[in-house]
């Protein structure tokens, strides 16, 4: 069923900051594990992805690679319930964080965007808003509580795990807007990160940031994932490559819906992928 937007922001207005993970005060979340088993979508009758399952472990990266229009991002949509909210989108299947599954009927939409988090793939903070503002903004829409000092504290944790705080703890009251593109898909992250979600989902976050910025997205994931499980799309083979502990491969043929070809170890998958179509794509001959 979808949970329409003004549901969304209203939900569990008494809701108090969850705790901080088992590092105590300072960390965030346990890192959850996904499991998707056999999932299948659809836009109207087109059937767009087939049956796709995929474990997505704990504490790690996981790369979704593969060429444009295989299913990649529709996938990752579908991980943390943004699919359902396309009209005329359907889907059958389970999606299993830590054993439960996410759509099931007792399953608030809220909960599951609080503990899956999305980053996409243009910055879209709220430009007008303060730098401050933009990383409190997901406690309001998830209904929960904090004082002033949580949210001060919660402020400089996440734009530090976000590699930002150096950046602008100087500038917290001036606009989200003002930043340049690196620093404001780094807010991104850092607004997700203050609901402190168990997996961080990012479709293709380097896709428009220059080289630099990218690198320090880079950092940000390497340095996240021991805190939270992760999971990117990205046709930046290299990227894959640095950033990833496992990479799943999709691919759509002549017009049949997208599915995995093959997955396993981000080296495994470079450096001896088991389908030959695997091989061709990570080494540029097609895609």
């Amino acid at each position: 069923m979808t949970t329409t937007e003004p549901e969304l922001a209203t939900t569990a207005v008494l809701s108090p900051l969850p705790p901080f993970g088992p590092a105590g005060p300072g960390g965030l979340s346990p890192a959850g594990a996904l499991d998707a088993r056999a999932v299948s979508a659809w836009f109207g009758e087109r059937k767009v992805l087939d049956r796709v399952s995929l474990e997505m472990p704990a504490g790690q990266v996981t790369a979704l690679i593969g060429p444009s229009g295989c299913g990649k991002s529709t996938f990752l949509r579908i991980l943390n319930r943004m699919h359902e909210l396309i009209p005329a989108a359907s889907l059958a299947g389970e999606v299993l964080l830590d054993g439960a599954d996410i759509y099931a009927p007792e399953r608030r939409l809220t909960e599951a965007r609080r503990d899956i988090g999305m980053v996409f793939q243009k910055p879209n903070p709220f430009p007008a808003m303060s730098i401050y503002d933009n990383v409190v903004a997901g406690l309001k829409l998830t209904g929960t509580r904090a004082s002033r000092a949580e949210k001060d504290h919660l402020v400089e944790e996440c734009l530090s795990k976000a590699g930002l705080w150096r950046e602008v703890a100087d500038r917290l009251r001036q606009p989200g807007g003002a930043l340049s593109g690196g620093q404001q898909q780094r807010l991104c992250i850092a607004r997700s990160l203050a609901v402190r979600p168990k997996v961080l989902l990012m479709d293709e976050p380097c896709s428009a940031l220059d080289p630099t910025s990218t690198r320090r997205i880079e950092q940000t994931i390497r340095e996240l994932v021991h805190e939270v499980t992760i999971v990117i799309v990205t046709h930046n083979m290299q990227q894959a490559q640095r950033v990833s502990d496992q990479c799943a491969f999709f691919l759509a043929e002549q017009g049949t819906p997208g599915g995995i070809v093959e997955h396993g170890p981000t080296a495994a998958m470079f450096g001896s992928p088991a389908d030959p179509r695997t091989a061709d794509y990570v080494n540029g001959r097609f895609g």
